[in-house]
């Protein structure tokens, strides 16, 4: 490290081009997609969930991103992953479960934000359901969001019928 602070700025620029050269050539032709990560990133349990996460979503690749505990897919990026977001708590948002992983489900106009709920550190993927199917993505990724244990589930309002009464 030394060596290269007595260099002179030109012979440092013309290495750090070649380094980042480099990079790109044994990176492939797409570029890291910019993916800020959640705020519980760091979580170690997101790490086996994310060496589970599938090669491809439907037709869509799995690319490399630029932040810890994210993933994207698509070229352009059709699907976004985030694990380490907020717990999302009791909701009336819609809640489904696919492959015994409950997910909370926002839709937005175009992005869809589905949330793993019961879950901790919870993951977060947006996507637009007239770029692929919602019924798709969390077919692919239930199974990479299922190495994160489960701690309570989603209720519905026949649920809510079926507690007893507090009398």
């Amino acid at each position: 490290m030394h060596r290269l602070r007595t260099l002179n700025p030109v012979r440092r620029l013309k290495i750090a081009a070649a380094v980042a050269v480099t990079g790109l050539a044994l990176g492939g032709c797409s570029p890291a997609v910019d993916v800020p990560p959640a705020a519980d990133a760091a979580n170690p349990a997101c790490a086996p969930m994310m060496v589970a996460l599938p090669d491809a979503i439907g037709d869509a690749g799995l690319r490399k991103t630029n932040s810890q505990a994210t993933a994207a897919w698509g070229d352009p990026s059709r699907v976004i992953l985030r694990c380490g977001v907020n717990v999302p708590g009791p909701t009336t948002d819609r809640c489904v479960s696919v492959n015994d992983v409950d997910w909370v489900i926002k839709e937005g106009n175009p992005v869809w934000t589905l949330t793993t709920f019961g879950r901790e550190p919870a993951t977060e993927i947006l996507m637009d359901p007239n770029e692929i199917s919602s019924a798709t993505v969390l077919a692919d990724l239930s199974a990479a969001a299922a190495k994160i244990k489960a701690s309570r589930n989603c209720v519905g309002q026949e649920d809510l019928q079926n507690l007893p009464s507090s009398k």
